[in-house]
């Protein structure tokens, strides 16, 4: 099993860090600089808690798509999960503990939303400027921003004028009272497919407007019994071979998006029988089916959204939205359907990589230039032209098979070897050089072409040019292999400044 072959980390001198946020990326990244001996670093989180993703979507009925052994630090089990996928409070509470544990409070610097990192090319120090004009000096910048942490809104006509309550899932308004109002809920995508069956028992009517049906299979969720509990926490190795079951088994699941797509019709068949099984009103039933082949986008998993859709009070409305009034949502065919709040689903910036923070360069050349023609990355963590800038969860290292922190742990390791890199060339800083990254980045688009997000549907994997800058279309355990070391080759190093 691949799972923990990583050797661990050899002790290294003390560079300052400064690593931008405090999700599962931020928070790995840290434990593991402490576990090698570094702690001359600094945490900035734009908000007043821990928690990225987990922090931010609050919605009723948030919980993984990942089960929680394997959603969870390989170095840092957690033995007494309630069920087999977490939900958001006790993964937020997971986090919370990994941050105590590991003594991370007094690194971290909250209400620290970074502006703008300027690369000095002089003293190969990057400037990092906060939105309260705060500036830090470091000589490493490491972001763990995420790719799902800027909601998206639809540009849709009188949005401003709507006089009801509107809000997006991942800012979900509490204080609101959904009991006995109609409401709107715009888009389908995995967080409608959460809350909806949350909230419509509490709603007087939901108007449901899908602009694209989702493929949804069963989920395999039940609670936890104590004597599983109990039997993971006093024998390791199982609830080791547990972990590695699990991953085992979705790592399977990489075939069937890469290169043999037709497995996935068998997730298509489950999906219509659900359908089928629990959707009674017929026109519903022909609308949830999506139109495009299984996997191109995002395969949800729920028991409860077919059930929710078909109850009575819920009308799904198919026709294109064409503008919004003080008390309604018009479709195109002029229909007017009156409602109290709307709450949009529509997911979140996923190709937009760290913005909207200015990140400049060498020779002042800006990230968004570099990128004019999509977000791109050698191993997905670093980019040409921008020494010591090392992304976790960066272009091309989303999965849509296996548990994210399984490469954010290989991308860590990578980061720590790439600072034993520069000790050991007594350098200051590293930059990859362009044509590694070109012939890496080429490699990975090769490879995705003929996978299933190539099939030719619209989806949140693609940028505006019809790229698709997040996904990794392979094996985890082939990322792994790729980034258990630095190649010197590949980088060019600047010697210290100060000899």
């Amino acid at each position: 099993m691949t799972e923990t072959d990583l050797p661990p980390p050899k002790t290294m001198e003390a560079p300052r860090i400064v690593i931008i946020g405090t999700g599962f990326g931020g928070l790995g990244m840290a434990i593991q600089l402490k576990n090698a001996g570094v702690c001359t670093f600094i945490m900035l989180e734009k908000s007043t808690e821990v928690g990225g993703t987990w922090r931010d979507n609050t919605y009723p009925g948030a919980a993984c798509d990942v089960q929680s052994h394997l959603y969870s630090y390989s170095f840092e089990p957690k033995h007494d999960w309630s069920r087999k996928f977490g939900r958001q409070a006790e993964i937020k509470e997971y986090m919370e503990g990994c941050v105590r544990k590991y003594g991370l409070m007094s690194h971290i610097r909250f209400n620290k939303a970074v502006a703008e990192a300027h690369y000095d090319d002089a003293t190969h120090q990057w400037s990092i400027i906060t939105e309260d004009g705060d500036r830090l000096t470091a000589n490493v910048l490491i972001t763990a921003t995420g790719q799902l942490n800027q909601p998206r809104f639809p540009h849709i006509e009188g949005l401003d004028q709507f006089k009801g309550t509107r809000f997006h899932s991942a800012r979900w308004d509490h204080n609101f009272d959904l009991t006995g109002k109609t409401v709107a809920v715009i888009g389908t995508g995995a967080s409608a497919i959460q809350f909806v069956p949350e909230i419509q028992p509490r709603v007087k009517r939901l108007k449901l407007f899908q602009r694209s049906a989702a493929w949804v299979i069963p989920k395999p969720d039940r609670p936890f019994r104590p004597w599983e509990q109990k039997l993971f926490k006093t024998l390791p190795m199982h609830d080791r071979l547990y972990r590695s079951l699990i991953y085992w088994k979705n790592e399977s699941r990489a075939l069937a998006f890469t290169r043999f797509n037709r497995l996935l019709e068998f997730m298509a068949l489950q999906a219509k029988w659900e359908a089928r099984k629990h959707v009674r009103n017929l026109e519903k039933r022909k609308a949830l089916i999506p139109d495009y082949k299984i996997g191109c986008k995002r395969i949800l998993i729920s028991n409860d959204w077919y059930p929710a859709v078909d109850s009575d009070n819920v009308d799904l409305v198919t026709t294109g939205i064409a503008r919004i009034e003080e008390n309604a949502v018009v479709t195109v065919d002029g229909e007017h359907h009156d409602v109290d709040a709307i709450i949009f689903g529509t997911g979140f910036k996923a190709t937009q990589f760290l913005s909207p923070m200015t990140i400049t360069g060498r020779h002042g050349q800006n990230l968004n230039d570099a990128w004019s023609n999509g977000a791109e990355a050698y191993k997905g963590i670093a980019v040409s032209g921008f020494p010591n800038l090392f992304m976790l969860y960066g272009p091309n290292t989303n999965l849509a098979h296996n548990s994210i922190i399984y490469m954010l742990e290989s991308q860590i390791h990578y980061v720590l070897e790439c600072l034993k890199s520069l000790e050991d060339q007594h350098a200051d800083a590293m930059d990859v050089k362009p044509e590694p990254q070109g012939v890496y980045v080429d490699g990975v688009h090769r490879r995705l072409e003929g996978s299933i997000w190539d099939s030719g549907c619209t989806s949140w994997y693609r940028d505006e040019s019809g790229r698709n800058p997040v996904n990794w279309p392979g094996f985890t355990f082939t990322y792994r292999h790729l980034t258990r070391h630095v190649d010197p080759d590949a980088y060019t190093f600047f010697p210290s400044v100060s000899g």
